[in-house]
């Protein structure tokens, strides 16, 4: 079945780094745009990043733009994201996510979320 597993959240201090990772199986990754979203506490999820499924595109919200940088492996089915210089504003949860359209379907998958904390 289809999964996508995030790890590499946790707590940090403002300034800091974190590297997130999202592990797919279940489905032909490589033909797959992935990405990040995030929702804070009383928030709308919002889109963080995305990257197109050959690696070739990237988008940025404007919040993370010059801080945070998506990238993947298609060899390891692995999604990552680079966050630097994290502020407390960037806590969330952060969700990974696949998504693909074909023949007017859309095929979509999510993660279980991984939790960010940014605090000193």
């Amino acid at each position: 079945q289809v999964q996508l597993v995030e790890s590499g959240g946790g707590l940090v201090q403002p300034g800091g780094s974190l590297r997130l990772s999202c592990a797919a199986s279940g489905f032909t990754f490589s033909t797959y745009a992935m990405g990040w979203y995030r929702q804070a506490p009383g928030k709308e999820r919002e889109l963080v990043s995305s990257i197109a499924s050959s690696g070739g595109r990237t988008n940025y919200a404007d919040p993370v733009k010059g801080r945070f940088a998506i990238s993947r492996d298609n060899a390891k089915n692995t999604v990552y994201l680079q966050m630097n210089s994290l502020k407390p504003e960037d806590t969330a949860v952060y969700y990974c996510y696949a998504r693909r359209y074909s023949t007017g379907t859309l095929y979509e998958y999510w993660g279980q979320g991984t939790q960010v904390t940014v605090s000193s």
